[in-house]
This record gives structure tokens, sequence and C-alpha cells, in this order.
């Protein structure tokens, strides 16, 4: 009995993990989401092209909420807007002097809305994302490397995104 009574307390306490699939991520009346188009403020065309592919295929993946392409008949709609887009190198070639490195830098934000009531569920106004990727020493040989690495800093954000909407929840 004695035991009992120091393992029952120890038991009863939570430290604070769980269980995703297991658990309600969001209120119970959230069952699909939709996310459209990304708007973009940017003068970068094509910046915002994968970005809600990437963070749908995340909520797929990670997730029991079911995509809507609609947002009129979606429980919760993913709004975002690119607000940021900046090229920088970062390495250069001592021979040379052109760029080796590059990083690309993207600034978003994003909210989630509860579409009946218009709650917010998720707001994050200033999400930065950046990657970095190595640029042709040989200018006969330049490959441009951006899109590919727009492609990456997509799927990054979409992991980052979707788990803070967790975290949150």
């Amino acid at each position: 009995m004695r035991y009992l009574t120091i393992l029952l307390p120890l038991l009863s306490a939570s430290c604070g993990y769980r269980f995703a699939a297991t658990d309600n991520l969001l209120p119970k009346t959230i069952h699909t989401v939709a996310i459209p188009a990304f708007s973009n403020l940017t003068t970068r065309y094509k910046v915002t092209d994968q970005l809600p592919e990437a963070i749908s295929r995340e909520f797929i993946t990670r997730t029991r909420y079911r995509m809507v392409s609609n947002p009129d008949t979606a429980d919760a709609v993913l709004h975002g807007t690119v607000i940021n887009y900046s090229f920088n190198p970062t390495i250069f070639d001592q021979t040379t002097g052109r760029a080796a490195f590059a990083e690309i830098h993207v600034t978003l934000a994003v909210t989630l809305t509860e579409r009946a009531t218009g709650k917010v569920l998720f707001n994050r106004p200033s999400f930065d994302v950046r990657e970095t990727y190595q640029i042709s020493p040989d200018a006969r040989q330049y490959f441009e490397e951006s899109e590919p690495a727009l492609k990456r800093a997509s799927q990054q954000v979409a992991r980052s995104i979707v788990s803070a909407v967790l975290e949150n929840f």
C-alpha cells in the first residue's frame, strides 16, 4: 500500500508528450482543410507555386484530416502570403571571385482559420525559411539550382507549418 501512495502521483503526472495519431490535433469540428494558392508580395515569380501542394502532402502524411480544394466546403482554411524573397551569395570561389554557394531566404505569413466561426486556430505572421545551394564554378556548365532549392524550401516550410499547427494543440 505504501508503494501505491508513492506510485499513484507519479503515474498520474503527465510529461506533456502525446501521440499525434491518437489525440485530436485541432478542434473536433475540423475534419477537412483547404489550402488555396498563396499570395505573393515579391517580384520573384513561381515562389508560391509549390507551397500549397507541399503543405497538403504533409497534412495528408501526418494527420487524419482530409484535404479539399474548395475553401467554401472546408472546415478550416490555411491562407499564406509570401512577404519577402531574397537571394544572397554566401561563399565565393577564391580563384574566380564568383559565388560558389548561395542562400535563398523566404519570409511568409500563415493563418489557419476555422471557416464556420472565423476563429483563428494558428497564426504565424513572420515565418522564415532559408535554403543553401551550390552554384557551378564553371559558367559553361551552369545549372540554375534555385528551383530545386525552392522545392526543398517548400518541403521544409510544409514540415515546419504542420508541426507548428499540431504543437499548438
